[in-house]
């Protein structure tokens, strides 16, 4: 794994993360698709990486299907998790501060542009 590549999945825990507790997002709607569309990986790698990184919280045994089938990519789920939790903290602090109606627009607003690159755009 290059720097940049390290330095991009790291960005992209930290992204999660703050989104997560900001707006409710992270792991579907951040990693995923990044993980897809700036890093080549397929949407099965990408979806068995990001439950892999929440696999002691959340999803045990879809994260053990997925690994069990060579969907899963140990060291970007371990680096986006030790990232996710630098991310959550500044979130959770900023989205305290906001108005609801503020918050509901920021996630809408990430769902349509997403919504948009996955429906017309190949990459």
């Amino acid at each position: 794994m290059s720097i940049g590549f390290i330095l991009g999945i790291l960005a992209i825990g930290v992204l999660a993360g703050f989104m997560s507790s900001m707006v409710g997002i992270g792991g579907g709607l951040i990693i995923v698709p990044a993980l897809v569309l700036l890093f080549g990986f397929n949407q099965k790698e990408a979806q068995g990486t990001s439950l892999m990184m929440l696999t002691l919280p959340v999803a045990f045994m879809g994260a053990f299907n997925y690994y069990k089938s060579g969907n899963t990519n140990w060291k970007v789920a371990l680096l986006l998790a030790s990232t996710f939790i630098v991310g959550g903290f500044f979130g959770s602090k900023i989205a305290i501060n906001l108005e609801v109606s503020i918050i509901k627009k920021i996630f809408a607003v990430f769902m349509i542009i997403i919504a948009i690159k996955y429906l017309f755009f190949e990459k």
